[in-house]
Parts: structure tokens; C-alpha cells; sequence
């Protein structure tokens, strides 16, 4: 292609026997928006790496050629001067990639200096007038904020603004949304757009997209890629592929979205978990000199009635800080709820149960974590994980009586016993949810609280696991708390949805009448934001 910017050859990637990425051929034209999709583990980062040659112990065959330039042939010092400068990424987790011990205007001044020759007055300048145009409000002020002082947003708009600080030719923005909300993704790309429209037609800037949600590549892509295990098995333009896909695979990717599969609840179904004006408070402390003296109080959430019926999905919506998950730790009595409040299981106040009666409580009621890598330990088989629970509320069993129990419970969420003496490291994101999910219900609970349980989740996975979990509550009769931001899995999980903005329930009712008839503001934005 005369207008190609880059060029892939049959690129090959191979760490030692295992061979991620397999003659790969992709071109990407000047000012072009391509979008690499696949699962994880298909070689879409390591493609993105190998561009930049930041892979290590890693064997690369093929040609990359980038404008006109054979980098495969070039030194490291040559490579140095690349990056940054005329390639440029945004990574998936922002808190990682930015370094916690300088202000985010340091980070962006030093690729200035060092690529520009800026001197330190006119680059801090320069950084400012670029956290303005991605975004950053106060960017006078937040160019002296450090990284773990900003939101997941704010971290990610400096990223954006690091990488586009020397105006690159091409921008690799792997997963740059995952971990954000909804209404904050939107706005991210959105941002990115917009960014790239105006450097496409200033310098032909090219962006690499890599992302497995299907509905930001239909928006932001021209031509959309797809990779399955190391291998690009079709591309073409957005509309087409979405339209009519040709391998069996994106057929497959396409058709991942998550589908409802729950059943109604029975109209007497007792209720099993109910709150009455729960509130939760933190202790703050105070600005200035007051901070000395006294304390305040912040209202992380404020007065709200939940019920939770058996066999019922009561879906809770909203940003991160909206205070989600701080009512799921009340509801669990966790969290201290706030003077006022009542939370009573069966009719009897949480308070209420002790000894014995306690620890059945807690059995009856368990929780599912967003990432069970870090919620599963890592010197800890998946025997001795999914058995934890069981050896402290059912001392009774003896240890053969116990294996049998956890074998069991495996086969039920789809994992066999060649599993039991293995660690959570050595399986993938779907099977460490799956573990998680058999750990909380080998104690038999009966509300089961899913707290972001298939965000960091591929579409095909995250379908596999809703379904598991549509299964589940219907064998076993069970309720859950469902936290999540993703209004598509909502959509099918949940009977009924709390909508909550800064700690405040906005709206509540059957999952079809909010999420197809929204009465409040936010819902429609968080609506408009996910595109549904």
C-alpha cells in the first residue's frame, strides 16, 4: 500500500516451544483506525509489543516496516528514539504504567525533553496546555498531582495526553477502557476520536485499537482485525465484518453478548434479606487546621430500603463510587451501618444473631469478588481454596467425605478433579471466577453477593460464566446481589435494578422498565453511555 504506515510480514512470535503470534500480515494506512479483537491470550499485546520491540526472551520472526523503515533492522538506541516520539501507547491500567514517585507533569514534560529538547519551562507549558485538551479540569493545578491522586479517568487522560505529547504518527492503545466505567469509557473514546481526527488530518496519525468490547470497536474502527490464538483469522471494514462475519470464530465473538436466561420469581418467594434506611458513614478527616481538633463524617450512602427475595437478582448500577459495593459490605454486616439503620436475614436483625448462629449466618450469605486472582491466594491449591469454607463450617466431615464434596462442586461449575492440586496461576480469568464461584457455594448459602464478578472478562467468557451463574440460581434456588457497571449483563441477570449515583439510590424498578424506560437523568446517561 503506497499510504501504509505499518506494515506487518508474516510476523511470528515464539516464547521458547510456545508460539503466540503466527504469521500475522496486517497493514495499517495513514490516519486509519483499526481495531485488533480477540480473546485473551490471542496475541493481540504481543503483536502490539513486538511493534515496539519491548519484548523480552521472546523470539520475533517476520518484517515490521513503519514508514518506510525496516525496524527489525534498527539498534536499540534507534529504537529508543521511536518510541514515544513517532509511536506512542496507551496501556490497559494506568496506575501501573505511570510511575507513583514523580507528578504526572513530570512524566509528561520528561518525553518532551527528551524527544523535543524542550527546555523544563516551556515542557511543564506544554503539559499543562495537554491535560487541557484531554480534559483534565484544573490542569494548572493537577500538572503537580501525583498518579495515585487522580481517578481511574483522570489517570487514563494523562496517559492519552503522555502519548500524544509528541504528536506520533502511531498511537497502539491496548485495552485503554476496560477497567472504567461506562459514562467515563464513552468519554475516553470519545476523546480519542476526536484526538485522532484532528492529528489524522494535521499529520495522518494512525490509531491500533486493542479491546474485546464489540460495541467501542463498532463506534471508533474502520477496519476491525481479528486474532485467534496467535493467528488473524479475518479482517475488514467495521460494517462488514459486524454485518456479515465469515470465519466461525467472529461469528462466535459476535454472537457473545450477554443473553437472558433467568427465570421469574415465584410471586411468594419470602423475603430473605431486607434494610430500612441503611446508611453508611466514614470518618474524614478535616482541612486545615480543623483536621487537628476533630473529625467529619462523609456519607458514603445515603438512607435506602432493599429487599431481596429467594431465588430473586437484585441488580445495583452505577459508577465507581457511587457506593455500590459499600452497600453490599453493609448488607453482609461487613461495613458498620450508620444510627438509623436495620438489616434483619429471615426477619431477624443481623445484630441479633450470635455464637453459633452467627457463624451460620455467615455461611448462609457469601460473596463473589471482581478479580479472583486477588481474591484467590496463590500458596493455595484450589483443593485447599474451595475447601477452606467447608473445614470451618462443617468440622464434621472427615477429609475424604470433604475431597468428594469439592470434586462435586467443581463438576458443577464446569472444572474437573485433575484441578485440585493446581494454583490459581496456572488457569485463565474464566476458570479462577469459576473456582470463586465453587468456593462460595460449597458452604450452600443462600444469597450469593457477585461484586463485578465478569468485568476483566472476555465477552465469550463472560457469557460462559452468566450462564453458569443463570444455572445455579435455578437448581439451587438461590438470591444475588449483582454489582456491576455493564448495563448488557444487567440487563440479563437482573429481575429488579438500584441505580445509584454518589451514594444516593436515583431510581429502582423492574430490570425492563429502567433500563428501557429510564426516569432519571443519569440512567439516561449511563444508558446512552453503554450504548445499549
Amino acid at each position: 500500500m503506497s499510504d501504509a504506515l505499518l506494515v506487518l510480514e508474516n510476523l511470528s512470535v515464539r516464547f521458547g516451544q510456545t508460539e503466540a503470534v503466527r504469521e500475522v500480515n496486517l497493514s495499517i494506512a495513514r490516519g486509519e483506525r483499526i481495531a485488533l479483537v480477540g480473546e485473551s491470550g490471542s496475541g493481540k499485546s504481543v503483536t502490539a509489543l513486538a511493534i515496539l520491540r519491548l519484548l523480552q526472551d521472546a523470539h520475533v520472526d517476520g518484517r515490521i516496516e513503519f514508514d518506510g523503515q525496516d525496524l527489525g533492522s534498527k539498534s536499540e538506541r534507534e529504537m529508543r528514539a521511536l518510541r514515544g516520539n513517532d509511536i506512542a501507547m496507551i496501556f490497559q491500567e494506568p496506575m501501573t504504567a505511570l510511575n507513583p514517585l514523580y507528578t504526572i507533569g513530570n512524566q509528561i514534560a520528561e518525553s518532551l525533553q527528551l524527544h523535543e529538547g524542550l527546555a523544563p519551562a516551556p515542557a511543564r507549558a506544554r503539559a499543562i496546555e495537554l491535560l487541557r485538551r484531554t480534559g483534565i479540569a484544573e490542569p494548572q493545578r493537577r500538572v503537580d498531582d501525583y498518579p495515585h491522586v487522580l481517578s481511574g479517568g483522570q489517570r487514563q487522560r494523562a496517559m492519552i495526553a503522555m502519548a500524544l505529547a509528541c504528536r506520533p504518527k502511531l498511537l497502539l492503545a491496548d485495552e485503554p477502557t476496560t477497567a472504567l466505567d461506562v459514562t467515563i469509557r464513552a468519554q475516553i473514546m470519545a476523546l480519542l476520536l476526536e484526538l485522532q481526527e484532528e492529528e489524522a488530518r494535521k499529520r495522518g496519525m494512525a490509531v491500533l485499537l486493542i479491546t474485546h468490547d464489540l460495541n467501542l470497536v463498532r463506534r471508533f474502527a474502520d477496519r476491525v482485525a481479528v486474532m485467534e490464538k496467535g493467528v488473524l483469522v479475518e479482517c475488514g471494514p467495521t460494517e462488514a465484518l459486524f454485518r456479515d462475519p465469515q470465519h466461525p470464530y467472529t461469528q462466535r465473538l459476535l454472537n457473545s453478548q450477554p443473553r437472558r436466561e433467568v427465570l421469574p420469581v415465584v410471586p411468594i418467594a419470602p423475603v430473605l434479606l431486607e434494610a430500612r434506611q441503611l446508611a453508611v458513614d466514614y470518618r474524614q478527616t478535616l482541612p486545615g487546621w480543623q483536621g487537628w481538633l476533630k473529625s467529619g463524617r462523609f456519607r458514603a450512602v445515603k438512607p435506602v430500603d432493599v429487599a431481596l427475595r429467594q431465588g430473586e437478582t437484585l441488580g445495583v448500577v452505577g459508577e465507581s463510587g457511587s457506593g455500590k459495593t459499600t452497600l453490599a459490605m453493609a448488607l453482609l454486616g461487613l461495613q458498620r451501618a450508620a444510627a438509623g439503620s436495620s438489616i434483619e436475614f429471615r426477619g431477624k436483625a443481623l445484630g441479633a444473631y450470635r455464637g453459633a448462629e452467627r457463624r451460620i449466618l455467615r455461611s448462609r450469605m457469601q460473596v463473589v469478588f471482581q478479580d479472583p486472582y486477588g481474591s484467590l491466594s496463590p500458596r493455595m491449591t484450589v483443593e485447599r481454596i474451595v475447601g477452606e469454607g467447608l473445614a470451618l463450617h462443617r468440622p464434621d466431615l472427615g477429609a475424604a467425605e470433604r475431597r468428594e464434596r469439592i470434586i462435586r462442586m467443581l463438576r458443577e461449575v464446569g472444572m474437573d478433579r485433575t484441578a485440585l492440586q493446581r494454583y490459581p496461576h496456572e488457569f485463565s480469568g474464566g476458570q479462577r471466577q469459576r473456582i470463586a464461584i465453587a468456593r462460595a457455594l460449597i458452604v450452600e448459602p443462600q444469597i450469593l453477593v457477585l461484586d463485578e464478578p465478569t468485568s476483566a472478562l472476555d465477552v465469550s467468557i463472560q457469557q460462559q460464566v452468566l450462564h453458569l451463574l443463570a444455572q445455579l440460581q435455578q437448581k439451587y434456588n438461590l438470591s444475588y446481589l449483582f454489582i456491576s457497571h455493564d448495563l448488557a449483563v444487567m440487563r440479563a441477570m437482573a429481575h429488579r435494578v438500584m441505580v445509584f449515583k454518589d451514594g444516593e439510590m436515583v431510581e429502582a424498578g423492574d430490570t425492563e422498565a429502567v433500563l428501557f424506560a429510564p426516569q432519571h437523568p443519569y440512567t439516561r446517561e449511563l444508558l446512552a453511555a453503554a450504548m445499549l
